[in-house]
């Protein structure tokens, strides 16, 4: 629910720092360096599945969990429907969905295009830190999903 105490501008600043981090956790996941993306947690975040019992917690454990990603993964992802909510000057939540294309085994050069490995919305919550927002907890739910294709060095140009 809403916080409707909080001043508009307060509000409208709180929500946009809250959609930057999750525009640059898919950043540093595509482009940057994935292990970076544990600095948008707080230092006890979780990262979890609805389905499974996979649970990362900690600075450390996202670290090291990202940090393992495969040097030779490609992947974009695109992100909609992006719907942030105060729910007190130090708390928020998020929803949104998502749509991720992915190989591994990438040497380089553009690939043909290929289905999307996984599609799905992420459902986070948001904590305000000594003045920062962090993602303080994120769940990850599949409507669809499947393997990561390997092309084993099937880059080349087009």
């Amino acid at each position: 629910m809403a916080d409707a105490s909080l001043d508009p501008l307060d509000r409208l600043t709180a929500e946009r720092a809250c959609e930057r981090l999750i525009v640059e956790f898919v950043h540093e996941l595509d482009l940057g360096e994935p292990g970076r993306v544990a600095a948008l947690f707080t230092a006890d975040g979780v990262w979890e599945w609805a389905e499974g019992d996979r649970r990362i917690e900690g600075r450390d454990g996202l670290r090291a969990y990202f940090g393992a990603r495969p040097a030779d993964r490609l992947s974009r992802r695109i992100c909609t429907n992006i719907l942030v909510t105060l729910t007190s000057a130090s708390t928020a939540t998020a929803t949104r969905y998502f749509t991720t294309y992915r190989v591994d085994g990438h040497s380089g050069g553009m690939l043909p295009p290929r289905p999307p490995t996984q599609v799905g919305h992420y459902e986070d919550t948001f904590r305000k830190v000594d003045g920062r927002w962090l993602l303080s907890r994120r769940a990850l739910f599949l409507a669809f999903g499947g393997p990561t294709e390997n092309v084993g060095g099937a880059g080349g140009n087009l």
